[in-house]
């Protein structure tokens, strides 16, 4: 069954959440995961592909957008609601949906930050997982 973890931010905006996903994305290919990020649209996933270039100068995490052809041969990688069925490690979920495939992934990482919206989908997500008898981790960062 797959594991939800919640990472909650006090921030408040949209920076912030794609700074901790870089950092969570770092974290996850040190220790040898695969990584999965569903964006809501691929300007998103633009803006994310560059940040994961440039968050932190001495690391470099090799990724691709999933409509590329490089997106089978790296251990990140970037999509607006395209299923790629060669990661099962980590699914990072930034959409307000929860994609169809979630459940075919070891863990499933929700990252919340101080916006309604956010907020809303995520609550949302949480009673959904609860119900079905998911294993959730609620980690509350910088508190």
């Amino acid at each position: 069954m797959t594991r939800i973890d919640f990472y909650v931010l006090k921030e408040d905006s949209v920076d912030a959440r794609l700074l901790f996903v870089c950092r969570l994305v770092d974290k996850a290919v040190r220790m040898g995961n695969r990584v999965f990020i569903n964006v809501a649209d691929w300007t998103v996933a633009d803006v994310l592909d560059d940040l994961l270039w440039s968050f932190r100068p001495e690391s470099f995490i090799p990724h691709a957008l999933a409509n590329s052809d490089e997106a089978a041969d790296v251990p990140v990688v970037l999509s607006a609601g395209v299923d790629r069925a060669d990661h099962h490690d980590l699914l990072i979920n930034l959409t307000s949906d929860l994609p169809a495939f979630f459940s075919r992934f070891q863990r499933l990482a929700e990252v919340v930050v101080q916006l309604d919206p956010v907020l809303e989908s995520t609550r949302q997500h949480y009673g959904f997982f609860k119900e079905r008898g998911y294993p959730i981790e609620t980690h509350k960062l910088g508190r």
